[in-house]
């Protein structure tokens, strides 16, 4: 059981509490969270009546592997502190779609809690329900990409939303940018699509030219901080951010980078995370390649279309379909689109060549309509480049 207060008030401020306790990062506190999750209701209730419990108990704080002088910390009372709380109550007042989620919630991502850091809390301003679903990947790479590489970051992330992937990047300058736009691009069809994981507090937008894409992203994605508000961009941070972005997602593509880029250092995070990483090649005259073929010789996937992508991962489920009738009401998309290449298709995963074989389309029309009906929910892309009719 996690530290939770009473039913009528949130958990966030014990929680920022124990943040700030000297000495304890998210390591450690995913520490104590296991050992109150394991100690069961008892001492974990205690811990709940508020900031006072472990002050006046410290061998309950002991118990979780906090000193004496930790657990006279967590009672905090000066006034740096209820500026702190003062601060963050007024922050989420402002705003319908603010929220902070900490461990032990119901929707705190569970692919965080894989790894040995999780975040003790998340500030968050946008779509929640991007937490938990759908399956992200992370698209990130240069702060100085080619034209060429801007052009492949944003439709690598168009077509991976349109598939049923959320779109997780750092919101910087270059290719994380352009991966957010690539996503948001495509929102009106796929819905909120995108993650946008930030190296400053939430309430804090860098680079200032991404003003108006943070704006975008709150209202058709979603921002994420693990930072207090009014964080500034200090270059510790970043390293942190990264792991969220490599831990939220299934699997991290890397579309340009530079030998020394810290895109592959979160490419070796999420190798050590367990996860999938893909690359892009290029040009080996381009510098903004050479960090994507050394991650290539070392064992990440050459990719060249999101099909590529989609080979390695578990079958996604459909986005919702949002195709409406011209008078609001909602029509299944087979009633209206292709209803022959449906029944052609039957609910047997199918290659494209069979498909081919079957319908007597050419190559162009039928990718056309396979595309159509992937956005209306009705058909999947499943791995080995199969498609299948949804029920």
């Amino acid at each position: 059981m996690a530290p939770t207060p009473s039913d009528n008030t949130p958990a966030w401020p014990l929680w920022l509490r124990l943040l700030r306790v000297p000495g304890l990062g998210p390591a450690r506190i995913k520490r104590v969270y296991l050992a109150m999750q394991m100690d069961g209701a008892v001492e974990a209730g205690a811990l709940a009546q508020g900031p006072d419990a472990l002050q006046n108990n410290p061998l309950l704080g002991l118990r979780y592997g906090l000193s004496a002088a930790q657990c006279h910390a967590f009672g905090d009372h000066s006034p740096e502190w209820q500026h702190t709380l003062d601060q963050t109550q007024r922050w989420l007042a402002q705003g319908e779609t603010r929220f902070i989620v900490t461990l032990g919630e119901p929707d705190y991502p569970p692919q965080l809690m894989d790894i040995s850091d999780p975040p003790t809390l998340l500030f968050g301003e946008g779509c929640r329900g991007l937490l938990t679903a759908p399956p992200a990947l992370a698209i990130v790479g240069s702060r100085n990409p080619s034209a060429q590489g801007l052009r492949n970051a944003n439709r690598f992330a168009a077509t991976a939303a349109e598939s049923g992937l959320t779109v997780v990047s750092g919101m910087a300058l270059g290719i994380d940018g352009a991966a957010h736009a690539g996503a948001l691009s495509v929102a009106a069809q796929t819905g909120p699509n995108t993650i946008a994981v930030l190296g400053t507090g939430i309430d804090v937008v860098y680079p200032r030219q991404h003003q108006q894409l943070a704006g975008d992203i709150a209202e058709q994605g979603l921002l994420l901080s693990e930072f207090v508000l009014g964080a500034g961009p200090q270059r510790m941070h970043f390293p942190r951010r990264n792991r969220l972005i490599a831990g939220l997602a299934l699997g991290t593509l890397i579309v340009e980078a530079a030998p020394a880029s810290g895109s592959l250092i979160t490419a070796q995070m999420a190798v050590d995370m367990g996860r999938e990483v893909f690359a892009i090649p290029g040009s080996i005259h381009v510098t903004q390649s050479k960090g994507c073929h050394l991650l290539i010789k070392q064992g990440a996937k050459l990719v060249e279309s999101v099909a590529d992508i989609l080979d390695d991962l578990p079958p996604l489920p459909p986005r919702p379909n949002r195709t409406s009738r011209p008078n609001g009401t909602a029509e299944a998309a087979d009633d209206v689109l292709h209803p022959g290449l449906c029944q052609h298709m039957g609910f047997d995963p199918l290659s494209l060549d069979d498909l081919l074989s079957r319908t007597q389309w050419d190559v162009a029309s039928l990718q056309v309509a396979l595309f159509e009906l992937e956005l209306a929910g009705r058909v999947a892309r499943m791995p080995g480049g199969l498609f299948q009719q949804l029920a």
